[in-house]
């Protein structure tokens, strides 16, 4: 197994009522997902499986480069279709404007067929600091400040899916990502986590998070995207298919999509979408 630098290495070894865990399943996770998640994995090893959960969050582009790479992993939970797609040779790939049709190739075949499902929703959400000292007052006035110079924003990496989200909104409101970042109005973050820590600590005048990120890290919002400005946003789920254990991870990603799974992502603000 590949050396991984995850944010996050949570193992969960709980004993089954029944006996000691005999199979162990490695799950990739958004890292927007890490309380919900380690949550649900303690509630399902608890007395409903004899598998033990071994849970890595982070970034979804640095997950999917990850297993990309060769890295062991049973289930792959990202917070954006895009990094799925990238692994996922059901789904054609994109083709950039002007390379030849035939310069994308094939993604590459890491998805057991018939195990992908649409699993949560979230969203793109502008947050502020305890007391909202900049007075920003959402994505329309954030848009103004940005132009004028008088403000500092946290958003993602480029190759991470609240990134993305947030380069979607820059373009519905025709501002110019590189020419921002050079007036040093931005920040980055390498996973949704670090952009809501630089919120906290209050080092930015406000971030574009996930709204479940922002109720876990007790964060004013003051403003919500709408589709229209960045598109939805879809949490795919997927066995992996170098899985040794299909059976076990089947069971798990099952699980996921059940109501007593989904009214803790409910709890926090995600909504199921299940199969």
């Amino acid at each position: 197994m590949k050396r991984l630098l995850p944010m996050l290495l949570v193992l969960l070894l709980l004993p089954a009522c029944g006996g000691s865990k005999n199979v162990e399943l490695t799950v990739f996770a958004a890292a927007s997902l890490q309380e919900t998640l380690t949550e649900i994995g303690e509630l399902y090893q608890k007395d409903r499986s004899n598998a033990a959960l071994v849970f890595n969050f982070d970034s979804s582009g640095t997950l999917k480069t990850q297993i990309a790479e060769g890295a062991e992993c049973d289930v792959f939970i990202s917070a954006g279709r895009k990094q799925m797609d990238e692994l996922d040779a059901s789904v054609a790939p994109a083709v950039n404007a002007g390379a030849p049709e035939e310069a994308a190739g094939e993604n590459p075949d890491f998805i057991l067929p018939d195990t992908r499902l649409d699993l949560l929703e979230n969203k793109v959400v502008l947050a502020v600091p305890e007391g909202n000292p900049a007075n920003i007052r959402g994505f329309d006035h954030l848009a103004e400040r940005l132009e004028s110079g008088g403000v500092l924003l946290a958003i993602g990496n480029s190759d991470v899916p609240v990134g993305q989200y947030t380069q979607k909104i820059f373009t519905y409101y025709g501002l110019d990502e590189a020419a921002l970042a050079a007036s040093g109005v931005l920040t980055y973050g390498s996973n949704v986590k670090e952009v809501a820590t630089q919120v906290s600590e209050g080092t930015v005048d406000c971030g574009v998070i996930y709204a479940t990120d922002a109720f876990s890290a007790g964060l004013t919002v003051v403003d919500e995207a709408a589709a229209e400005m960045c598109g939805l946003v879809v949490y795919p789920a997927a066995v992996l298919k170098n899985t040794a254990h299909p059976k076990e991870a089947k069971a798990f990603l099952d699980f996921l999509a059940t109501p007593e799974a989904g009214a803790i992502f409910e709890s926090v603000g995600f909504t199921p979408v299940g199969r």
